[in-house]
């Protein structure tokens, strides 16, 4: 549990976390403001990100570079936000399964 703890922790600017994961500011934000990333705001507004964050940044990367687009990255969120394990026609999956349906899924429907 403290392992989970620390990586919630917001304690990283935009600055570094556009440095650790070669997002601009702007893309940062469009993220927000589709609820993909959540950092926490100090006192005077500014965005503070966790490391969890930052995970959800370079996954949001990944599943955009396999393909996936803002609505199916949101359908992957939602998913692993209800639980942890995933089940696939009565399987239990990972997470990179979990992606790969969703890229199918959503290139079928293109």
């Amino acid at each position: 549990m403290k392992k989970d703890y620390r990586k919630a922790m917001p304690i990283l600017p935009i600055r570094t976390v556009m440095q650790i994961t070669n997002l601009s500011a702007r893309q940062i934000r469009y993220y927000e403001e589709h609820e993909l990333v959540e950092p926490m705001r100090t006192d005077g507004n500014r965005r503070l990100f966790s490391l969890q964050n930052v995970d959800e940044l370079l996954e949001i990367q990944e599943l955009l570079e396999e393909g996936v687009n803002i609505a199916g990255i949101k359908k992957v969120f939602a998913l692993k936000r209800t639980s942890n394990s995933h089940t696939y026609r009565g399987k239990t999956i990972s997470n990179g399964e979990l992606r790969a349906i969703v890229l199918r899924e959503m290139q079928a429907l293109s």
